[in-house]
This record gives structure tokens, C-alpha cells and sequence, in this order.
């Protein structure tokens, strides 16, 4: 934990999470989820949830009910099918931005995408699909649920922080998808060795490192899983440490303090 002018930093470690093994599941909860529930670690600003999944060929999700809840999901590898009760239906795919707002309802399936035949014609094909789930509450309940999602890999390639999902003013231009929270939004970044991205200035950041290691400007190394919960952040530097991977939500409300 570091004090000082760039506020307060809480280093979760990737072994520190929740963990969930069903199987065809591996699953790795930030915060309290389902049945694993701790009072002192149920949200970090507006961020509820944020889950590392990793699924078995040939399995998933079956079809299950959200409500009320921004629903943001970011492939790491592999593929996810996506069906829900409003009529879509396609693969989520590294480098796709998707988000659900399950609003007044939802029901939806999650399932890892390679076909049954690979699984029985080229067993070297198998393949898990390994993704992050992270929900948000929204500003607004009971509103229509709705669904949006795109390609924004090339904007990735070109470095630096991308923004993926925003419902703020500042950045709701330049997000590629939008959720409907006025106080947050969602980046990341694919970063080459050495190279070097700011966080944002706010209230709440939530640095997790999704693949690689980095370096947190006054908290150190941060390794695959690790996550840093910034309160008071004033825009530390993220060195990337060999090729790494980040997600990071700039929030400017908590759940409980809106």
C-alpha cells in the first residue's frame, strides 16, 4: 500500500482471488461472486464484478438471466458465442468490444466457439477460450437492454491506453462501445517491452493485468492476475515489463457513495 500524493494504491495479488474450478470452468473472481463472499471486498468504486474465465472446448454458459447491470466482456484468446434473449447472436473475439446492458432483463449463454467437429477430427486443435467479465452498475435502473460491440483491433496495434467502453462526456467520442454510466469508463492497452502508458486521473482506477508483467509507478512489479485499486489516483506511469496486457476503469463515483 502506498500513500502519498498520488493517493492510496491496494495491490491485490492474482493469488489473493476468489477461484471457482467446475471442470469446464476455471474461473478467478477480483471480488466476492456467487457463493464466495467477503463484506470487505465487494466492489472497488462502481466495478461489482471482474472475473477471469478460462473455458473448455465444447462448453460454457448455458442460458442464464442479468438485470439491471453493464456487462462488458474482453477476449484474451479463442472465441465466445453469444446468444441472447433480444436477438443476437455472433462470436466475441480478442480485440472485440462488447458490452450487455441487462437493464429490465436479459437472458443470455456464453459457450467457447470451436465447433464439436474439431473436437473430434483434430484433437490438437482444442482449444480453451480465455476471457475477462467485468460489470458495472448502471446510472439509471429498469432501463431497455440493449447490446453493442466492435473491432478495434487495429486501434489496439497502434499502442497506447484505447478506450473501450465509456459513458462519460470526454470520452464518449472516442469509445467504442458506450455503457450507460456517466462515471466510468473502460481501456486497454496491448504494450510492447518497455513501453510506457499513463493512467488516468480520478477518484477510482482499477489497473489489472490480464497477461505479462508490468510496472506500477510507486507500487512495483505486477504480474498476469495482478490488479492495483488506485483511490485518489493522480496518473502513475504503467511500464510494461516484456510483451503485457491491461484493462483499466477510470471511475468517478463508488457504489456506495455515489
Amino acid at each position: 500500500m502506498t500513500d502519498g500524493t498520488t493517493g492510496t494504491t491496494l495491490v491485490k495479488r492474482s493469488g489473493e482471488r476468489f477461484f471457482t474450478d467446475l471442470g469446464w470452468l476455471d474461473s478467478k473472481h477480483s471480488f466476492s461472486f456467487g457463493h464466495h463472499y467477503d463484506a470487505r471486498n465487494t466492489h472497488f468504486g462502481l466495478l461489482l464484478v471482474s472475473n477471469d474465465d478460462v473455458v473448455a472446448p465444447g462448453t460454457g454458459f448455458e442460458t442464464h438471466p442479468h438485470r439491471d447491470m453493464e456487462i462488458v466482456t474482453w477476449v484474451l484468446d479463442g472465441g465466445l458465442v453469444h446468444q441472447d434473449s433480444i436477438g443476437h447472436n455472433g462470436v466475441i473475439y480478442p480485440g472485440l468490444a462488447q458490452r450487455m446492458s441487462a437493464g429490465t432483463g436479459i437472458l443470455h449463454s456464453e459457450k467457447n466457439d470451436l465447433p464439436t467437429s474439431v473436437l473430434t477430427s483434430d484433437p490438437a486443435a482444442v482449444k480453451p477460450v480465455h476471457f475477462v467479465q467485468m460489470w458495472v452498475v448502471p446510472d439509471e435502473s429498469r432501463i431497455e437492454p440493449g447490446y453493442e460491440q466492435l473491432d478495434i483491433g487495429d486501434q489496439l496495434a497502434r499502442g497506447g491506453l484505447v478506450t473501450v467502453a465509456s459513458g462519460m462526456g470526454r470520452h464518449r467520442d472516442e469509445a467504442a462501445i458506450r455503457i450507460r454510466q456517466k462515471d466510468a469508463a473502460l481501456f486497454a492497452a496491448r504494450l510492447a517491452d518497455a513501453e510506457t502508458v499513463q493512467l488516468p486521473t480520478a477518484p477510482y482506477v482499477h489497473l489489472y493485468v490480464a497477461r505479462g508483467e508490468v510496472d506500477l509507478e510507486g507500487a512495483g512489479r505486477l504480474g498476469t492476475g495482478d490488479a492495483a485499486r488506485i483511490t485518489g489516483s493522480a496518473g502513475q506511469r504503467v511500464t510494461a515489463l516484456g510483451d503485457a496486457e491491461v484493462l483499466v476503469w477510470e471511475m468517478h463515483a463508488d457504489v456506495a457513495r455515489p
